[in-house]
C-alpha cells in the first residue's frame, strides 16, 4: 500500500496511520484510551525509540493539535468559585496568581463564557445579602477577575504587555483587601488596600473612584460597611445598587421582577468590559435570589450552602433543592451564549454547590440539551468535599467515586444526566508524592477516584491525565488544576472532537433514576434577615437582680439575630410565642437537672425564654440554649398538668407513671395542630389514654426526658447534630443496616425515622407567609 504524503494526509489519516503498525506507535504512549494519548502526546515529549516516519508523524499531528484556531470558538463554563474561576485563569486570590494571570481557557479559547452558581451565602457575600436583596456575589467576584484577559487590556487601553500586567495586580490588591474595621474614607480604603489605582488607565481609575465614594454615600452600604467584607463583592454590588437606585427605591425590593433582570446582567457585563474581562464574560445563572436545601439521607433537611460545607452529618446527602426567592429570572444571553457554544464544560467544584444548584435554573438544562453539536465535558474534581461528598450513598462505608458524582447529578437533575456531557476529563494521581496525599488526608480530604470501567459501562469516555499544578506542588505542597494544562488539554479534546468516533450511550442506570425535589418560594435573604431583626429587637432582654449596659444588652440582640440568621429553616413564626430573654444566675437557678445538661427553658405562663447566666459566656453554648428554648416555645402551654406518679408494691417501687394532661385546645396557645400534637407526644413515647391525657412508664432509675425537654433538644440537634450530643448519640441506630437488628432496635430506628420527619414537615416545614 502506498502511504501519501504527510503533508496530504488528514488528521483521521494520520491517526490510522500510527495506529496500523502490528505493534501500534501508539502503545509506546502509557494511557490506555486514544484521547488519553493524544492529550499525552501535546503535554509531553515524542515517545522516544520511534522510527524516522512514526516520529515524523507524531510531530506533526501534535504541531496540528496545538495550531488548531480556536480563537472563534465559543465556549461556555458552568460552576462556582475556586473551581470555575481556577480553570478559566487561575486562582485569582493567591499571590502566585500574579506570575502568571493571562492563562488558562481564557487565554486558548479568548471567547469563553461564564455562567456561575449565586446560593454563597457565607462570607462577605453572606453579610451582603443581610442588607441587599440581590444575589450572592462573591463568586462572581473571583470568576470575574480571574477572567480578565491581556489582549483585551492592551486593545482597549493602548497599554503595553508590562502595564496589563500591572492593571492586574492593582485590581488583584483592590478586589481581594478584606477589612474589619470600618474604613472613615474611600481614600483611606484604598490605600489599606494597597492597590495603586494612579496606574489604571484613566477609564478605568475614574470609575472605581466613582465606586469607592458611592460606598461612603449610600447609608444602606456604609451600613454594610461596618461588618467584615471583601472590597471586590462591595464594589459589583455598590454598582449594581446604584444602577438600580436611579429608577427604584431599593427598600422596596420585596420581590423581584423582569425589571430587575438586565440592570444587573448588564452592570456585570459592563464591569468585566472596564477591567477587561469582556462582555458578558461572567453572566450569574439568575438574578433570582437563592438558596440551598439539603436533605439527608437519615431524612434530615436543612438549607444553606455554608452550613452544608461546615456540617458533619456524618450521612451523605440524598437531594440538593435550589429555593427561589420569587421566579427565576434568567437574562436571555445566558440561553443565546449555551445555544451559541461549540464547547460546553461543567467545571470542578462542589458537587451539590456549584453545578447542580446551575443547572436547576429552569431553562438552563434544557439550553444544555438542545445544543446537540457542542462538545460537552466534565472536569472532575480532585478531592472529597467535606460535608458534601465524603459519603457515598450506594456504599457509606466507602469513599466517593467519580460514578458516585455521576448518580448524584442523575438524582438531582430534571431529567437526568442524558445530553449533559459524553467526556470525564480526571486527574491521574500516580505522580504526586505518597506524603501529600497523607498530609490531605490528615485534613480530612482523599482524592475522588477513578472508577474507569463502570463510568465506561455508562457510555462515558474517560480521560485520565496529569493536570495538575506542578508548581502549586512545589511551592505550597498542595494540588489544584494547573490553569495551562488543563486548557491544553480541553484543545486537545476540541480539536479530536472529528477525529475520534464518539463512544455509544446508555444512560439508564435503574439505582439512581431522575427524582429531584420541588422547589420552594423563600423569602428574599434581606426581607428575611429584617424580619429577624425586627422580631429580636421587640423582645426585652432581662437580667435577674442585675443590671446591664444598653451597649452589653443590643450586643446580646445581635448575637440572638446572628444565631438565628444562621440557621435559615428557622421561621419567623417560630418566634412569635416568646415575650421576653430572662438571664438568671447560677444561684437562683432551680431547675432539675437529674436526667440532662440543659440550662434553658421555656416558660409557658409569662412566655419568657429563661437561660442560666454561665450560657452567655461562651457563643456556642448561648447557640445550644437559645435553640432549646426557642423549640419548647413552639409546644406552647400545652401541658395543662405534668405529675411523677411512683408505683408501690409492698415495699418496693419498681418505677413511676408520668402523667401528662393536655390542656384543652380552646386554651392553649401551640404551633401544632391537635393531630400533630398528639403525633409527636406518641413519638415521644407517651401513650395516650385518652384525647387529653398521656403517660409513660419510667423504670426505676431509669433516665427520662420529658417531652418539652426532648422537644427542645432534638430541635437543637436537627438544626445542627453537634450542638445536642445526646441526641446524636441516640439517633446513631440510623447507621445500622436493617439486617443487623433484633425486633426491639428496628421498632426503635423506624420511630427515630418517624420522628426526624415529624420534625422535617411538621416543625420546619411549615413555610413562613412571604411579605
Amino acid at each position: 500500500m502506498i502511504t501519501p504524503p504527510l503533508e496530504n494526509m488528514d488528521n483521521r489519516e494520520l491517526i490510522d496511520h500510527l495506529s496500523s503498525p502490528r505493534l501500534s506507535s501508539f502503545d509506546l504512549i502509557a494511557q490506555a484510551g486514544i484521547l488519553e494519548q493524544l492529550v499525552e502526546l501535546v503535554l509531553n515529549e515524542i515517545p522516544p525509540h520511534l522510527d524516522q516516519k512514526s516520529s515524523a508523524y507524531f510531530r506533526e499531528l501534535k504541531k496540528r493539535i496545538e495550531k488548531t484556531d480556536t480563537e472563534e470558538i465559543n465556549v461556555v463554563v458552568f460552576g462556582g468559585g475556586t473551581g470555575l474561576s481556577n480553570i478559566i485563569g487561575g486562582d485569582c486570590r493567591l499571590d502566585s496568581w500574579l506570575k502568571n494571570p493571562f492563562n488558562g481557557l481564557k487565554h486558548v479559547f479568548p471567547r469563553t463564557k461564564a455562567i456561575v452558581c449565586i446560593t454563597d451565602d457565607g462570607g462577605s457575600t453572606g453579610e451582603i445579602i443581610k442588607d441587599f436583596p440581590f444575589i450572592a456575589l462573591g463568586d462572581i467576584r473571583h470568576v470575574l477577575l480571574s477572567a480578565v484577559q491581556e489582549r483585551l487590556l492592551i486593545e482597549k487601553y493602548n497599554i503595553s504587555n508590562f502595564q496589563a500586567l500591572e492593571v492586574v495586580k492593582s485590581l488583584s490588591d483592590l478586589f481581594n483587601h478584606r477589612f474589619a474595621t470600618p474604613p472613615d474614607s474611600a481614600e483611606t480604603l484604598v490605600l489599606q488596600s494597597g492597590a495603586q489605582l494612579q496606574i489604571l488607565p484613566h477609564e478605568m481609575e475614574g470609575k472605581l473612584w466613582e465606586i469607592l465614594r458611592y460606598c461612603f454615600v449610600d447609608k444602606k452600604i456604609l451600613r454594610t460597611m461596618q461588618r467584615p467584607q471583601c472590597l471586590g463583592n462591595l464594589i459589583i454590588m455598590a454598582e449594581i445598587v446604584k444602577n438600580i437606585s436611579a429608577t427604584r427605591p431599593i427598600q422596596e425590593i420585596v420581590h423581584f421582577s423582569d425589571d430587575l433582570v438586565e440592570p444587573i446582567y448588564q452592570t456585570i457585563s459592563d464591569l468585566g468590559k472596564l477591567f477587561g474581562a469582556g462582555e458578558n464574560a461572567v453572566l450569574p445563572c439568575t438574578v433570582t435570589p437563592a438558596q440551598l436545601r439539603f436533605l439527608y439521607t437519615n431524612g434530615v433537611e436543612v438549607s444553606g450552602e455554608h452550613k452544608s460545607s461546615t456540617a458533619e452529618r456524618g450521612y451523605p446527602v440524598e437531594r440538593v433543592t435550589v429555593d427561589f426567592s420569587g421566579s427565576p429570572l434568567v437574562s436571555k444571553e445566558v440561553v443565546n451564549e449555551i445555544a451559541k457554544a461549540d464547547l460546553l464544560i461543567m467545571a470542578p467544584g462542589s458537587l451539590y454547590s456549584s453545578i447542580i444548584p446551575v443547572l436547576q435554573v429552569p431553562g438552563l438544562i434544557d439550553a444544555v440539551r438542545n445544543n446537540t453539536r457542542a462538545v460537552k465535558l466534565l472536569i472532575a474534581n480532585l478531592w472529597v468535599q467535606a460535608g458534601e461528598t465524603d459519603k457515598s450513598i450506594s456504599d457509606p462505608e466507602r469513599k466517593f467515586h467519580i460514578s458516585d458524582m455521576i448518580r448524584a447529578y442523575q438524582r438531582n437533575l430534571p431529567g437526568g444526566i442524558d445530553g449533559l456531557f459524553d467526556k470525564i476529563l480526571c486527574m491521574s494521581l500516580k505522580d504526586v508524592p505518597a506524603s501529600v496525599i497523607q498530609n490531605y488526608a490528615i485534613e480530612g480530604k482523599i482524592p475522588i477516584y477513578l472508577d474507569k470501567d463502570n463510568l465506561e459501562q455508562q457510555g462515558f469516555e474517560t480521560i485520565e491525565c496529569s493536570f495538575y499544578s506542578k508548581s502549586a506542588l512545589l511551592e505550597r505542597q498542595v494540588i489544584h488544576h494547573d490553569p495551562e494544562i488543563v486548557a491544553k488539554t480541553v484543545k486537545t479534546l476540541f480539536a479530536a472532537r472529528d477525529i475520534i468516533s464518539p463512544p455509544l450511550h446508555n444512560r439508564t442506570d435503574s439505582e439512581s433514576q431522575s427524582d429531584p425535589s420541588e422547589s420552594r418560594i423563600v423569602s428574599i435573604p434581606s426581607v428575611l434577615h429584617r424580619k429577624i431583626t425586627k422580631m429580636i429587637r421587640k423582645i426585652p432582654i432581662e437580667f435577674a437582680g442585675k443590671t446591664h449596659s444598653l451597649k452589653a444588652i443590643e450586643g446580646l440582640r445581635d448575637d440572638f439575630i446572628d444565631i438565628i440568621w444562621s440557621h435559615k429553616d428557622i421561621p419567623v413564626s417560630h418566634l412569635q410565642s416568646i415575650s421576653a430573654i430572662t438571664c438568671v444566675g447560677t444561684e437562683r437557678w432551680s431547675r432539675d437537672q437529674r436526667y440532662d445538661n440543659v440550662f434553658s427553658f421555656y416558660d409557658p405562663e409569662n412566655q419568657h425564654i429563661v437561660i442560666r447566666n454561665d450560657r452567655f459566656e461562651n457563643r456556642k453554648k448561648l447557640e445550644v440554649a437559645l435553640l432549646i428554648a426557642i423549640g419548647q416555645s413552639l409546644l406552647g402551654n400545652y401541658a395543662a398538668d405534668k405529675t411523677m406518679i411512683k408505683i408501690q408494691h409492698e415495699d418496693l417501687v419498681p418505677g413511676s407513671v408520668y402523667k401528662l394532661v393536655v390542656r384543652d385546645q380552646a386554651e392553649r396557645h401551640c404551633y401544632f395542630t391537635d393531630e400533630e400534637l398528639s403525633n409527636y407526644l406518641q413519638l415521644a413515647r407517651m401513650k395516650q389514654q385518652s384525647p387529653t391525657v398521656y403517660t409513660r412508664l419510667v423504670n426505676g432509675n431509669e433516665g427520662f426526658t420529658p417531652p418539652g425537654v426532648l422537644f427542645g433538644v432534638m430541635y437543637a440537634w436537627y438544626l445542627d447534630n453537634r450542638l445536642a450530643s445526646h441526641i446524636e448519640y441516640k439517633m446513631s441506630v440510623l447507621k445500622v443496616q436493617e439486617s443487623g437488628l433484633i425486633p426491639e432496635q428496628s421498632r426503635v430506628k423506624k420511630r427515630r425515622e418517624r420522628l426526624i420527619a415529624f420534625f422535617r414537615n411538621s416543625v420546619f416545614g411549615k413555610v413562613d407567609k412571604l411579605v
